[in-house]
Order: structure tokens, then C-alpha cells, then sequence
């Protein structure tokens, strides 16, 4: 596990660049943490890392549900299960058809399904410090 404490939505992108150098493509990442953990400003860095989008082209899939940015080595697939309650409404996003081996699902909320825990092979977890302060735990497998 590899843990960063960052004081401002700059340092929280910049740890998100950080981690897309982890990431490999075909991976199934579980982002959690609170309303407003800063779980979208990651996301800013991962998919600037993989060249797939600018910080200020990716927003959250909040009400859209998933946001795809391409890059020229992979696809991220930023998907937000907050208002996903049952398996019903998750099988209607057919994810399984998202997963091939030259894309990244980025899950937020993915803790709801105990599928996403158990399949994962990355996780990260985002805790809100108070202020801009925010510490983020990444964990591969």
C-alpha cells in the first residue's frame, strides 16, 4: 500500500498522475471515499497521465453515470455507482462489455457490489482531512 497526503486539488491531481503510472491497462480500480473526498480530482490525474484527457475536460459522472476518455494506450472508463442500488440497475450499465484489455474501469462507489471488491486490481481509497487536506491509501490487487 502506497499512502499520499495532499494539501490542495493541484497535489491531489498530480498523486493521480502519480498512479497512472501504476495502473496497467485491462485493470479494475475501486475508488472510495466520502461526498467530496476528492475521488474526481484524482481521476484529473490518472487520465492526464495516460494522455486519454485534460484536468479540465474530466467532471463527474455524478447524474451521466460514466465519462470515457481515450488515450493512444487505453480507454478510461470513469464510472460513478452512487445512485446504483440494486443488481438490476447495475446490469442496465453493462460494464462487463467496458472491460477489454486496453481499458481501465475506474469504479467509484464500487464497494457497493461485493463483485467489484473481489475483482479489483487496484484500490484506492480517498479521506477528506479538513480543508484542502486530503490523504489517499492505493493499494495494487
Amino acid at each position: 500500500m502506497k499512502t499520499f497526503e495532499t494539501g490542495s486539488a493541484e497535489e491531489t491531481t498530480g498523486v493521480g498522475r502519480v498512479i497512472a503510472q501504476e495502473l496497467r491497462p485491462g485493470s479494475l480500480v475501486v475508488l472510495s471515499g466520502s461526498l467530496g473526498a476528492g475521488k474526481t480530482t484524482l481521476v484529473k490525474g490518472i487520465a492526464e497521465g495516460f494522455h486519454a484527457a485534460n484536468a479540465s475536460d474530466v467532471t463527474s459522472p455524478t447524474f451521466t453515470l460514466i465519462h470515457e476518455y481515450r488515450g493512444p494506450v487505453v480507454t478510461l472508463y470513469h464510472i460513478d455507482l452512487y445512485r446504483i442500488d440494486t443488481q438490476r440497475e447495475l446490469d442496465t450499465l453493462a460494464l462487463d462489455d467496458l472491460m477489454e484489455p486496453h481499458t481501465i474501469l475506474l469504479l467509484e462507489w464500487g464497494e457497493k457490489f461485493s463483485r467489484f471488491v473481489q475483482e479489483k486490481s487496484a484500490a484506492i481509497t480517498l479521506e477528506h482531512l479538513g480543508g484542502d487536506r486530503r490523504k489517499i491509501s492505493f493499494t495494487l490487487g
